[in-house]
């Protein structure tokens, strides 16, 4: 019999999701992403999460501009959290995610879409871990 395979950062994430969920819930589908992270932020705070808001990673390779790498939330030093208004995800964005993973040294990323009428959050892992 198999193992079964535990989640990263499993209970963490089910708190960030709780937060994105009520955002969502509460904003609906047609703001601009500054908006959500501000709705976000807010959340974090009243459940008193540690977070780094629009926080810079380290360059992913020699002579790579400053500030390139550049993620919407990092909880709890754990999960980044990158926010997106589009009507759907692009491998560019998967591109963009695991770049920030690999930069960053995290595990878990969650991408997080509100344009759809209901809520897409999809976690991608670190290949590198």
């Amino acid at each position: 019999m198999e193992e079964k395979t535990k989640l990263v950062h499993e209970k963490l994430s089910y708190e960030v999701r709780g937060i994105l969920y009520k955002v969502h819930s509460y904003l609906g589908s047609y703001r601009n992403e500054k908006l959500y992270c501000d709705a976000i932020e807010q959340g974090f705070k009243v459940k008193g999460l540690k977070y780094e808001r629009e926080k810079v990673l380290s360059k992913g390779f020699v002579g790579e501009r400053s500030g390139r790498n550049r993620v919407d939330f990092v909880v709890e030093d754990k999960i980044i959290i990158e926010v997106k208004v589009v009507p759907c995800f692009s491998r560019d964005i998967y591109n963009q995610c695991t770049r920030y993973l690999v930069c960053s040294g995290n595990k878990l990323l969650l991408l997080v879409n509100f344009r759809p009428k209901s809520l897409h959050i999809k976690r991608i892992l670190n290949p590198e871990m």
